[in-house]
């Protein structure tokens, strides 16, 4: 199995039984990983937020920025965000 798949098999088997996990932290989760993969799985990849709002069919900032902090403090990413309109977020997978 490759490192790709052996990284989204943990996701998924992490979440299989967190309450607290929906469909949009697993959008947003899948954009990430998607967007790291188109940029040879840079870790962390860095990123701005439209960009992975728009793979991951987020429409709504503040939905995005609720499902980013909380799979941050759920332990499931790494999220270092960026403040600078011209410099990117950071995400650790």
């Amino acid at each position: 199995m490759t490192v790709h798949l052996q990284i989204i098999e943990k996701f998924f088997n992490a979440i299989a039984d967190d309450s607290r996990i929906n469909s949009g932290h697993i959008s947003l989760y899948m954009a990430l990983f998607y967007f790291s993969m188109l940029h040879a799985h840079e870790n962390p990849v860095s990123f701005s937020s439209t960009e992975i709002m728009r793979i991951a069919k987020i429409s709504s900032r503040s939905t995005y920025n609720r499902s980013i902090k909380a799979l941050h403090e759920y332990g499931y990413i790494k999220y270092i965000p960026s403040y600078n309109p011209y410099l990117g977020s950071l995400v650790y997978l």
